[in-house]
């Protein structure tokens, strides 16, 4: 498979779980799995799991066969293990190369685009576990993408392709992406956390399950009061609204 025909050769290095995700969602899509560099046994295992018969490469096995390389570090980690792979001259001019971390654009994948490679940055907004649920989160969801205008529409077309949908954010705004993906996270486990203990307190068996239908709801309809749709131009006679 090449870029010719569409088609992306798809390798993963690194231990986040997103890697794999990413890769299955565009396997689905067509995409080949070249192998994956994954030094941690127990993430590799949860790759394996995904990706089943998953090739176990070098880091420059990796990226030397593969069309698109999927950076699957943390953000702690990530520019440092950029310029560790820039310093040994591992990039293929032309590739794509994408992280996943929420807070980085593309500015952090610089010295890789200084070797000719093609910098994306694409975020799933949910909650990852490295497993194939979040197969099916992603086909309800969002991808937060950041990439130099040329290729803007690449991104794009792996995040539709992954069955998500696509929303844009600026260099400059991916901070402010990531404290909000943050907050919504870090509020939604401490009250759910809290509001089962509760309930545990006074004997609830399994709290959790109790509660999923009424969390659920009520972040759906938080979710819709945050996005109101919008009043149409003309009113029930298909008349326009009048501006009195």
């Amino acid at each position: 498979m090449s870029q010719r025909d569409g088609r992306l050769g798809i390798g993963i290095v690194g231990n986040d779980p997103a890697g794999p995700v990413l890769a299955r969602g565009l396997a689905g899509a067509g995409h080949a799995i070249i192998g994956a560099s994954i030094p941690d046994p127990s993430a590799y295992e949860r790759a394996e799991a995904l990706l089943p018969g998953l090739q176990r490469l070098t880091d420059a096995q990796v990226i030397e066969r593969s069309e698109l390389v999927i950076l699957a570090e943390p953000a702690e980690t990530l520019a440092a293990r950029v310029a560790e792979l820039t310093d040994a001259g591992m990039w293929v001019p032309g590739q794509l190369v994408m992280h996943n971390v929420a807070e980085f654009g593309t500015g952090v994948l610089g010295a890789a685009l200084d070797k000719g490679a093609i910098p994306l940055a694409i975020h799933p907004a949910i909650d990852v576990t490295g497993t194939s649920l979040d197969l099916t989160r992603l086909r309800e969801g969002w991808c937060a993408v950041t990439a130099p205008r040329p290729v803007l529409p690449i991104a794009q077309a792996l995040v539709v392709e992954l069955g998500a949908e696509p929303v844009v954010i600026a260099e400059e705004n991916r901070g402010t992406y990531a404290e909000a993906i943050t907050t919504a996270t870090s509020f939604t486990r401490s009250i759910v956390k809290q509001a089962t203990s509760l309930l545990a307190g006074i004997g609830v068996e399994q709290p959790g399950f109790v509660l999923s239908s009424l969390v659920r709801s009520a972040a759906d309809n938080a979710l819709i009061d945050a996005s109101p749709t919008p009043e149409p131009p003309f009113g029930d006679a298909g008349l326009p609204l009048s501006e009195d």
